[in-house]
This record gives structure tokens, sequence and C-alpha cells, in this order.
């Protein structure tokens, strides 16, 4: 998985794809959408395609990266290539945080899904097992996991898929107990809240597109590394296609001012409908989808917290090899953000735990930009490919500054800039005495 232990390499360019969806499609599109459409209304379609579009636009930037070099430490190596060492520190350390933080909100959606069979069984008992389960299916190794991975996305895609033939047969007539049909016949219907509200629901988009970054990390596995564009632009197509085809539908469905943050838009656009499998299968789907997400995550902080060390980023025992897939000290250090990560979702109050989870997806936004930014100095790229990065990064800086519009999601801006603003203070001091010592 890490190390050493990370050269083999094994993968064909459709199970990248696979891994991809499996690392994606999370809570972030089962509930997340619930809150962007509560801030765009019926926009949040359009808000998909367009962080599809800018998602496309990355993970073409760091698959070219990718073809052209391998490196074990993917977006953070390709930073520090092209701005120095405090870019690779940087974006490594920003990338970590992130994740750390995202896992409290994982386990703890993971906990609340399962508590809709075992409603009288404690959130945190829930938290700790799935914590158990994910950290075994991240020791199995990469092609175990990928393999893993593969098979929940399958489930993945089955589910939504399914939930797209059983909305489209009612939306068109094949069943009845549709009353009425709610399609937006004019701008203020599709755009309800107004312009606002339909660039403050962005970051939600972005959201339910986190996870390229752990193709990137997985990329070097390629057999044919050059075959790294075309697993994205297979992931990313069919991604954009099946969220705004569900959604869409949905919201057909079900007028956008019914849905709500605590449920799946997709449940509730079928509850009205006599079909009692469903919501269970969703349930089922919900799990499975925040479970691989999580996982992804796992291996995501193990592998940059590895390429960090060897860099001399960060202490050189968190790369030492041992028995397991992943170096001890890495692994312990992940268990012990975990650990502080429960009790951060499980303690707080649920607008503060907002923020910091807001602020860590914004973390991995500039990320993003730095992906961009990094290929469009390291590669010759021709006049078509340089445009396409100035509207990726156009897109990315809309999506983050949509945040200052709402007052839920604007403390979760200020969290993202403080951490950044302290890993900057970090880099600062690591490359001044990195200078001292080559002198």
């Amino acid at each position: 998985m890490a190390g050493s232990k990370i050269d083999e390499k094994h993968m064909k360019w459709w199970q990248l794809s696979l891994f991809g969806v499996g690392c994606t499609i999370g809570t972030g599109f089962f509930l997340g959408s619930s809150i962007g459409i509560g801030q765009g209304g019926p926009s949040i379609v359009i808000a998909y395609v367009l962080a599809g579009i800018t998602t496309y636009i990355v993970f073409d930037a760091l698959a070219k990266l990718t073809a052209s070099h391998p490196e074990k430490g993917a977006f953070r190596s390709y930073a520090k290539q092209a701005y120095g060492p405090w870019a690779g520190f940087s974006i490594g350390w920003m990338y970590w945080f992130a994740e750390i933080l995202i896992m409290g909100s994982q386990l703890t959606a993971l906990s609340i899904f399962s508590r809709f069979w075992f409603p009288n069984i404690p959130l945190w008992l829930f938290a700790i097992g799935y914590a158990i389960l994910g950290l075994f299916v991240l020791l199995v190794g990469a092609k175990k996991l990928t393999s893993i991975e593969n098979i929940f996305a399958v489930i993945k895609l089955a589910a939504i898929l399914m939930f797209i033939i059983i909305a489209g047969s009612f939306v068109f007539g094949m069943f009845d107990g549709v009353e009425k049909l709610h399609i937006p016949s004019s701008m203020d219907e599709l755009f309800p809240t107004g312009f606002a509200g339909f660039w403050a629901s962005l970051i939600f988009a972005f959201y339910a597109f986190g996870g390229i970054e752990v193709m990137g990390l997985m990329a070097v596995q390629l057999k044919q590394p050059k075959e790294a564009p075309k697993s994205g632009k297979v992931m990313i197509l069919s991604l954009i296609t099946i969220y705004t085809i569900g959604l869409a539908l949905a919201l057909v469905l079900v007028p956008w001012d019914v849905f709500n943050t605590k449920e799946s838009p997709f449940i509730v656009a079928l509850e009205d409908f006599d079909l009692g499998f469903v919501p269970h299968i969703f349930n089922g789907a919900l799990i499975i989808a925040g479970f691989s997400t999580m996982v992804g995550s796992f291996y995501g902080v193990t592998t940059i917290l590895v390429s960090l060390a060897q860099d001399g980023d960060a202490p050189s025992f968190f790369a030492k090899d041992g028995k397991l897939a992943v170096p001890f000290p890495s692994l312990g250090l992940l268990i012990l953000g975990i650990a502080g990560s429960i009790v951060l979702s499980l303690a707080l109050p649920d607008k503060i735990y907002t923020y910091i989870t807001t602020g860590a997806g914004l973390m991995l936004l500039y990320n993003w930009l730095f992906i961009i930014l990094s290929a469009r100095k390291l590669q010759k790229d021709k006049l078509k490919n340089r445009i396409k990065y100035y509207v990726g990064i156009m897109l990315l800086i809309a999506g983050i500054s949509g945040t200052l519009i709402d007052k839920t999601n604007r403390p979760g801006l200020f969290i993202s800039l403080g951490i950044v603003g302290l890993i900057g203070v970090f880099a600062f001091f690591v490359n001044r005495k990195r200078m001292i010592k080559d002198c």
C-alpha cells in the first residue's frame, strides 16, 4: 500500500475508473445534494454540471502529469516540482488535515444511516465499528482495496440507476401516482432563490465530486500510466450523467422546497409512492457509499503522509516499512486522527462541526487549484488547454467564493483560511531550515 508496497503496477484503466467512482459517490451526493437543493432549488442541476466540468479539468490536468511523470506523491509532488518545496509541503498537509476532519462527518453519517435499522444503538458504537472495519479493508493491501472499491462502485451505480428507472417510470407515465410534474417553465422557477442562491449552492455540487485526489494517488499503479486521462474521462462523464439525471428526476417528482437536510432527496422523491422496499435499499446504498469514500480517505491520508515523510516534510519514521500494508507509525497517526474526529463530530454542536467539515471541504478545492496551476506551469500545453485551465480556475474560485454569500457556510471559509495560514507558517519555517541546511 505505502512505501515499497505501492510499487506493484496491476491496474487497468477501467479498474481505475471504477475505483474513482467508488471513492467519489458518497454522502456528498446522497445527502449533501439536499443542502444544495435548499440553497439553489432546481438550479442545483446546473451547478452539478459545472462542478463536473471543473472536476474533469482538474483530473485531466493531474492525469496528464501522471502520464508524463508517474509519482507516488501525485499532486503534492507536482506542486513541489512547479513551485518548490514549500508548495509540496503545503498541499500535502492541506490534504491530510482536510481528510482527517472530514472522516468524522463520514463516520457520523454512517452511524445515523445505521440507526434507521437499529435505533437504540448509540452513534459512537457504530462509529467505532465502521472505523475498525475501514482500517481492516485498508490493511488488506492496494490490490485488494481496488477490487473492494470496484465492487462498492458497482453497487452504488446500480442503486442510482434503479432510482433513475423507478423515478423515470413515474415521470413518463408508465406507473400511476404522479398528480403533477414540477418542471421549471421560467427563469424564476429554475432559480427560485436567485443567482445568489445558485452561487452559494455550487460548493455542495463540488462536494459530490470530491475523491479524484485519491485517483491521482492510485494512478501510479496503472499498467499503462498513459491511460490515466482516458480513465478519468470515462469516470467523470459517467458521474455527470447519473448525477444530473438522478437529481433532475427527483426535482421533477417533488417540489424543491419539500426536500430537507435529514433525508436523502432520492428517498424523499419516492416516499409518497407505495414502494416499501425502496427506503431499505437506498439506506443500504447510503451506508456502502459512505463507507467506501471513508476507506478511500484512509488510503489517501496514509499515502500522502508516507510521501511527506519520504521528502522530509514529516518525520521520516512515518515512511518506515514494516509487515503491514501501511507503515505502522502512519497507521497509528491515522487511528489517533479518527479517534479525535469521532469525538469532535459527536461532542460538538451540529453547526460548529458543520463549519469544520465545510472548511475541510474547501481545503480540497484549494488543492484542486494547486493541481491546475502545477499542470499549467509544468506542461507545455496548446492554447486550447491553457484556456481550459483558466476556465477551471474561474469555476473553482466561484465555488469557493460562494461560501461568503451564505451565513451557514461563511464560518467554514474562515476556518479553512485559518488552517491554510497555519500550514503556511510551518511551511515558511521548514523551508527556511532547509535553505540554511543547504548553505
